[in-house]
């Protein structure tokens, strides 16, 4: 089945061998009865937290499994034909905070002309028969199937022939007094503000990607950085310097990221490049997630080379600093 395994001791042992991560509905039929979120779920926000925390706790009470139906790719590139970088995470990514949650199958369901155009009812009926669904639950504004035909009041109108409940939630609102959403988080991040960000995910926003080679100039001014490929459809912060942290393998390091175009250098094409502190070695070819905790500042040219040193040992007192107080207030 694609299945990734993901034991918990505390649940019943018919669970530990469903629990995991797969890529379409047809790779699955449950033997037990389940109930089932369906969404894009990009980013996993505290919205979305808070729906899946209350479903997994039903599902526990009723002997379930809990199950999360998310799209792939997002339903906007293929209707608003958006293009580059728009996802928050990747779907393996989106996957294991759901599992973390207690959500025991993710099907990352592709999103296709087929699907677009699958009438609910239609849709409705391989949930059925793929996880033996009892339960629906969606958020307030959720609809599914052509034209958006399916929306709550239709989904439960249909459940009462089909035996299925639909539970439909409000997502929590944020300290600003509006409603967390993916488009909201996206627009957060557009303006470099992480630490909002971060209140909005219940995490600091985070990337991860390859060490490849770049241009090596930070070396021969005193600050090796690690020019780091990123999926290249998941948001980047707006250009900028920032402060947080870099986890390369079961290590974590206080980390200054420049995002940007390197005007001091005439520079064109956008790169990310992560200084860590108080570490050496060579990590070409190694994978490195950064944690955006706070931006220090937006991106800009210097005069110089002796300008910009100046200003990245101004930066990295600050991030030092900063990270620091962070630490403490754990």
């Amino acid at each position: 089945m694609g299945v990734r395994p993901r034991g918990r001791t505390e649940f019943p042992m018919w669970r530990t061998c469903l629990l995991g991560h797969i890529n379409t509905l047809t790779e699955v039929h449950l033997t037990m009865s389940s109930i089932v979120t369906i969404g894009v779920y990009d980013g996993v926000h505290v919205g979305h937290q808070y729906l899946v925390d209350r479903l997994v706790r039903e599902a526990r009470a009723t002997n379930q499994m809990a199950v999360a139906v998310a799209f792939f790719p997002h339903p906007d590139i293929l209707i608003k034909g958006v293009t580059g970088r728009y996802y928050l995470t990747t779907p393996e990514e989106r996957a294991d905070l759901l599992l973390a949650r207690g959500i025991d199958l993710v099907v990352s369901q592709p999103f296709t002309e087929e699907v677009r155009h699958i009438r609910a009812a239609t849709f409705v009926d391989n949930l059925i028969e793929h996880l033996r669904m009892t339960a629906l639950w969606v958020g307030v504004d959720f609809a599914l199937g052509y034209k958006r035909e399916g929306d709550v009041a239709y989904l439960t109108e249909l459940g009462r022939s089909r035996g299925y409940t639909v539970e439909a939630v409000s997502l929590e609102s944020s300290a600003q007094g509006r409603v967390i959403s993916s488009t909201r988080l996206r627009e957060i991040l557009a303006t470099g503000d992480v630490a909002l960000a971060a209140t909005l995910l219940g995490r600091l926003y985070s990337v991860s990607g390859e060490v490849v080679h770049g241009d090596h100039r930070g070396r021969t001014i005193g600050f090796p950085t690690a020019n780091i490929k990123t999926w290249d459809q998941q948001i980047l912060p707006a250009n900028g310097v920032y402060a947080g942290w870099a986890y390369l393998d079961d290590r974590r390091y206080m980390a200054l990221t420049n995002i940007g175009i390197q005007p001091t250098f005439d520079g064109a094409q956008l790169k990310l490049e992560a200084h860590l502190l108080d570490f050496e070695g060579d990590i070409y070819g190694r994978r490195v997630r950064l944690a955006f905790v706070e931006r220090l500042r937006p991106e800009k040219r210097f005069g110089g080379i002796d300008e910009l040193v100046a200003q990245i040992d101004a930066d990295v007192t600050r991030g030092r600093q900063l990270l620091g107080e962070a630490v403490r207030q754990k």
